[in-house]
């Protein structure tokens, strides 16, 4: 590395960690506006929430690095431009795709250790952080309600409570709205009570005091309303979808933003094991059924059992049950499309199955090129970055950040965009996954030659 080189990169290296630390603390001030109230005051100390914005800062890095790559190239170039230097050094005959080597090889590193980033510690911190919200709502019940607003996790009923207590699972204000049954609306008011799980963590246990029930019958407005007051009374609902899973029903089982790279193409892999094997299935028994049929041959069937016209008489004076070729082929042949009917939904489920099948490969192959496609942004923004700075000749922070917002909001736009179209299966995983690089790319590739 010759003095340019390293001059260009330690150029580089300070706006980067700037550029970095301002965007993690962009995304960290808009992940506390948006979950701390879900956190402060519920009786949760300090140090768990400090873990749980700890472990959500892995996904803040993934997004961050690209963007501060693109902030830091745009500060860079655009400061040596207003001081006329990539000038003087382009007229001593140094290009300027020569002067973005140090920037293009600092993006490659990058590049690499997002990658590893993404598949070695990403994966982890995502798991970790939701065993502990699991950890918080077996201990924590009232960590699900939020006081002011109704509730709905659980199945057929939706709560409200004016007060939670950060210290206890005690509950103020208590209306409980249940619609489970479709003939009865009921309403449970409380003064106040108590929320917590059973021993098993399958029930959610409400006790209750100083109430009324009041029911009214949606069939048959004109019969008595009911109107049942209490001092206590005690509710059960199943914990499903309260915040809660059973640890025996997969709770801790990684989904697809919990696995590497590696871990996802083995599940791929036998998905598509057992889609080959579906479809091997239906080709078998679609077959088979083909194979009966033409077994069935009528012209055969009719010389080897000719009609016969005069029927035989048993000794009682009755016609014998005498069926002939010609009876015998269209008795077979009914039965046997019959048979084929009743296949047809056999037929159905098994390609709805492998229909199933191939929209969770789909998913997977999106998360696997994600891994790799949003790291690589680091080099598709170096390329964009450099001449989009020596054009513009601002090294300011406000004005690369201005910019960077801007393309980074393309960039963005194209990723959810291609990972929708990808799901909905109207586009291959890797052109989803990989447009946003591909259109910045060639932008960038155009800058820089254009700049040349």
């Amino acid at each position: 590395m010759n003095i340019l080189d390293r001059y260009i990169t330690k150029s580089l290296i300070g706006p980067f960690i700037f550029a970095l630390s301002v965007v993690i603390f962009v995304f960290l001030f808009q992940f506390l506006i948006k979950s701390l109230d879900q956190f402060v005051g519920k009786g949760l100390s300090i140090w768990l929430i400090i873990q749980l914005i700890s472990l959500n800062l892995a996904w803040m890095l993934t997004l961050a690095v690209p963007m501060a790559m693109l902030v830091s190239s745009l500060m860079a170039y655009g400061s040596l431009a207003s001081g006329n230097e990539i000038t003087i050094m382009k007229a001593s005959g140094i290009s300027l795709p020569r002067l973005m080597m140090p920037l293009i090889v600092f993006s490659f590193v990058m590049f690499y250790l997002m990658i590893r980033f993404n598949n070695d510690i990403l994966p982890e911190a995502n798991h970790r952080a939701r065993i502990l919200l699991f950890d918080i709502s077996k201990t924590k019940p009232t960590f699900i309600l939020e006081a002011g607003k109704f509730s709905d996790d659980l199945n057929g009923v939706q709560i409200l409570v004016k007060k939670t207590f950060p210290n206890s699972n005690n509950i103020e204000g208590v209306y409980i709205y249940s619609y489970s049954d479709p003939e009865n609306k009921t309403l449970i008011t409380s003064k106040n009570g108590d929320i917590s799980f059973s021993t098993d963590f399958k029930k959610v246990i409400m006790n209750l005091n100083d109430g009324e029930i009041h029911q009214l019958n949606v069939k048959d407005v004109n019969s008595k309303y009911r109107n049942v007051k209490f001092e206590k009374h005690r509710l059960t609902f199943d914990a499903e979808g309260f915040g809660f899973q059973n640890s025996n029903e997969n709770t801790f089982s990684r989904g697809d933003r919990e696995l590497s790279a590696g871990a996802m193409n083995l599940v791929v892999d036998s998905l598509k094991n057992a889609r080959d094997n579906l479809d091997s299935k239906f080709r078998e028994t679609l077959l088979k059924e083909i194979i009966s049929m033409q077994r069935l041959n009528f012209r055969d069937t009719i010389i080897t059992k000719p009609v016969i016209l005069v029927p035989d008489m048993n000794t009682d004076g009755t016609i014998k049950s005498n069926k002939t070729g010609l009876t015998t082929y269209y008795d077979s042949l009914r039965n046997m499309i019959r048979v084929f009917f009743n296949k047809k939904n056999e037929f159905k489920n098994i390609e709805i199955q492998s229909q199933q099948l191939v929209k969770q490969i789909d998913s997977y192959d999106v998360e696997i090129y994600k891994k790799f496609s949003i790291p690589f942004a680091c080099v598709v923004f170096a390329l964009l970055g450099a001449p989009l700075g020596y054009r513009v000749k601002k090294g300011g922070f406000g004005i690369a950040a201005g910019l960077s917002l801007l393309f980074f909001l393309l960039y963005w736009v194209c990723l959810i965009g291609g990972e929708k179209l990808a799901d909905r299966a109207l586009v291959s995983p890797f052109t989803g996954m990989w447009i946003a690089n591909i259109i910045i790319g060639l932008l960038g590739l155009y800058l820089m030659f254009k700049s040349s």
